[in-house]
């Protein structure tokens, strides 16, 4: 096999050349063989065509935006209920007033909340109308809320008290009573980003058909490790991808999902700003989501050394928190823009 590689040099600088690579197609010739008699080489390629291979080698991966920068609110819900393990069920007593207490819970594959009551907790109702408030704190910055309206049942059929059995104990790694087990039939949710700020409804069949966030199990220790060890990206990330008209004294990473990261940035007068920076395509584990980081610190990096032309539409920053939000994500466009490194796994 004949493979020739031109080099990067004449066309990158040099910290992009070390990383931009040109593969020339390869041609792979074999001559025939011929039994019973003895062929010179110059008469080898006559007596028989030769068989011959191109093999071209691909380029660098096309990355391209997916056009949903952030979690449908629907997906948020079920990823707060999938990780949190306690609420607060609240219901109307027989006086009319509204009582709250705490529970445990766990949910099954479609989000419904499975609950452990005893005969009195159940009698505290003046009827079967409920709701579960559920709280999730991310990283100390942000609590999400996530609130539950529906109705109180205890199911009889066995085959379902199993599955709900099984689904606690996957939960808890403990085995429930039968006759304490009730659910709660769900009939709206209502879902919010943090304390102080406007929720939004949730409809059943949305709710129900979303999926939890693929990274809520590793993403605390994605976000711990970063605000960690690379506090300058973060910084770096607000002064290239997003377009701020104001000083900032501080950035923080609030969260992680498939398709970016929250970061909350503080500017000289105390003020909080949550800011949405999107990956440039959907992540679905953690190696994915260090990968993207990686990539997006090379671009970062190399737009603030003026070493490439930062062609993509900044992310604009939203208003201060504990006001309703409005998010503009940024737009990465099609480009000269080359990120070799981007599928390349961040070690920490």
């Amino acid at each position: 096999m004949i493979t020739s590689t031109l080099s990067a040099s004449l066309f990158f600088p040099p910290q992009i050349a070390t990383v931009a690579q040109f593969t020339r197609s390869s041609l792979v010739i074999s001559s025939p063989k011929i039994r019973g008699f003895k062929q010179s080489r110059s008469n080898i390629y006559r007596s028989r065509p030769c068989k011959c291979s191109v093999s071209v080698a691909s380029g660098p991966p096309q990355i391209e935006m997916t056009e949903i920068q952030k979690p449908f609110p629907a997906e948020v819900s079920r990823t707060i209920v999938a990780l949190a393990s306690v609420g607060t069920l609240s219901m109307l007593n027989q006086d009319g007033f509204p009582l709250g207490f705490g529970v445990r819970f766990a949910v099954d594959s479609s989000g419904t909340p499975i609950l452990c009551l005893t005969e009195s907790q159940k009698s505290l109702s003046a009827d079967n109308k409920c709701s579960l408030h559920v709280q999730l704190e991310q990283c100390g910055l942000r609590t999400l809320h996530c609130t539950i309206l529906g109705t109180l049942e205890k199911p009889c059929d066995t085959m379902a008290l199993r599955k709900l059995n099984s689904a606690w104990n996957k939960r808890f790694n403990e085995l429930l009573d039968e006759s304490l087990i009730h659910v709660i039939n769900v009939e709206q949710v209502t879902q919010t980003e943090d304390y102080a700020e406007n929720g939004v409804w949730i409809g059943l069949t949305d709710y129900s058909s979303a999926e939890p966030d693929p990274l809520r199990d590793c993403a605390v220790k994605i976000v711990d490790q970063i605000n960690a060890l690379h506090k300058e990206d973060i910084h770096r990330f607000c002064n290239v991808f997003v377009d701020l008209d104001f000083q900032f004294v501080d950035a923080k990473m609030v969260w992680v999902d498939r398709l970016g990261i929250d970061v909350h940035v503080r500017s000289a007068h105390d003020d909080i700003y949550g800011v949405r920076i999107p990956f440039p395509g959907e992540v679905t584990n953690e190696k994915g989501a260090k990968s993207s980081f990686n990539g997006m610190c090379q671009l970062a990096w190399e737009v603030e050394k003026n070493l490439c032309f930062p062609d993509f539409k900044k992310s604009v920053y939203v208003n201060r928190k504990g006001k309703s939000i409005s998010v503009c994500a940024p737009e990465f466009q099609n480009s000269s823009i080359t990120l070799e490194g981007w599928y390349s796994s961040l070690n920490y």
